[in-house]
């Protein structure tokens, strides 16, 4: 603990208009790209109420959030907050869930680049998957503003596609009549499920929380940057969604791989669709730069409080970022992109994020009224939001998920007891 407490501090750098475009390069990244696909596959013609109701869980995750950083403005997010407001055991709970999450959806991003970029399957496809984590976590090594400003330009790219695509299916004829937000035989478990998919391209908001230490006057930063990011996020894939139903139609969507690009080919514009893969591919590079920057803070929080080694509460001298937990990252990255699918990835990090932010409501609940800028059911909708997408996600991915958290659990566990032994020896 001294030695973590004698590093040098995080530079208060950011101000909104950082602070947002990090929080859209997160949000607005390879999910607007790919997550239709298995959303549709859950819900069918259900999909814009499973889009309703993760933007609805988002909003209070985003409201309990901003509300806690505020009063903690400093590296770890929902790990501090669960610290302070709960007990120690769910801070770290809190913590895990979201190294665990956060950890997965970078390996989702970085093969989602890679799939773009490299149209066949194979070790060529993996092997350009590690060299975008590596090319970016030495981005976020030299410091959190280049990180700001090179996620500024990714993040322009990507809108700029996504005008793109939204102005050939609206000039072009649609093919497919609309249907209801909550049409006729819909599956409640499906719409949830396919909410708990949907919410896995909602959740960089968090990333502005989680750096919350280096946001300049963090009282007014980052409840407009959350605020902001999220509204913004939100609207584009609403906007996204409907092109998409009107001119590929659920199933279309539920077959397809890449839906952004079936519907621009289904809107005589097959010259648009490399296009849209550059497009996908610089998405998925703003959402992997902004994710190794804030799975890094929660890691170094964490370490500052001996919940992970000491090693990793470590500072740079000169760029004043937790590089120890950076490259610790980029390692396990690593792995998983040369050996896991994207598949499995986006399943497992949804779960771990969700539970994170079901730690995040609650402890929102117990703030006094004077630290409040939300009425108190935003937190309750918010945690029960967050629980009930969590176990209606894909078995498999939930039980791994949970096994891995478990695992994490009893090792502080075993952790605590023996330090409380050794002191009792001593």
């Amino acid at each position: 603990m001294t030695a973590a407490k004698q590093q040098p501090g995080l530079v208060r750098g950011l101000g909104v208009p950082d602070a947002v475009v990090i929080g859209l390069g997160s949000m607005v990244g390879a999910g607007v790209f790919a997550v239709w696909g298995p959303a549709a596959r859950a819900a069918g013609e259900g999909l814009l109420a499973g889009l309703v109701i993760a933007a609805i869980v988002a909003y209070c995750n985003a409201a309990s959030s901003a509300q806690l950083a505020v009063v903690y403005p400093v590296s770890g997010g929902a790990y501090v907050y669960g610290r302070e407001r709960l007990s120690p055991a769910l801070g770290f709970m809190a913590g895990s869930c979201f190294v665990i999450g956060k950890t997965a959806s970078c390996a989702a991003m970085a093969l989602t680049f890679a799939t773009y970029v490299v149209p066949e399957a194979g070790w060529l496809r993996r092997g350009v998957a590690l060299l975008a984590v590596v090319l970016l976590a030495a981005v976020n090594y030299r410091g959190v503003t280049r990180t700001a400003r090179l996620t500024r330009v990714l993040v322009v790219c990507s809108l700029a596609v996504l005008a793109l695509v939204l102005v050939l299916l609206q000039t072009s004829d649609s093919t497919h009549r609309l249907p209801s937000v909550w049409p006729g035989g819909t599956s409640v478990y499906g719409v949830l499920q396919a909410a708990g998919l949907l919410f896995f391209a909602f959740a960089g908001y968090a990333r502005i929380a989680t750096m919350g230490e280096e946001v300049r006057d963090p009282a007014r930063t980052i409840p407009r940057a959350v605020s902001i990011a999220l509204l913004v996020a939100v609207g584009i894939y609403l906007l996204i969604g409907l092109a998409l139903l009107s001119s590929v139609g659920a199933p279309g969507l539920a077959a397809s791989s890449a839906p952004l690009a079936t519907a621009v080919s289904t809107a005589d514009a097959a010259w648009a669709i490399p296009v849209v893969r550059i497009g996908a591919a610089v998405a998925s590079l703003g959402a992997l730069l902004a994710l190794i920057a804030g799975i890094g803070r929660t890691t170094l929080a964490m370490a500052r409080n001996g919940d992970l080694p000491g090693w990793l509460a470590a500072v740079h001298p000169r760029f004043r970022v937790p590089h120890h937990a950076e490259i610790a990252l980029a390692v396990v990255v690593g792995v998983l992109v040369l050996t896991t699918d994207l598949r499995g990835v986006i399943g497992f990090s949804s779960f771990g994020v969700l539970l994170y932010y079901a730690i995040a409501n609650a402890a929102a609940f117990t703030q006094p009224r004077d630290q409040r800028r939300w009425p108190r059911f935003v937190s309750v909708v918010g945690l029960v939001g967050c629980v009930v997408l969590a176990f209606t996600l894909p078995a498999a991915s939930a039980i791994t998920a949970a096994a891995v958290l478990a695992v994490a659990l009893l090792s502080r566990w075993l952790l605590v007891r023996s330090g409380r032994a050794g002191s009792a020896r001593s």
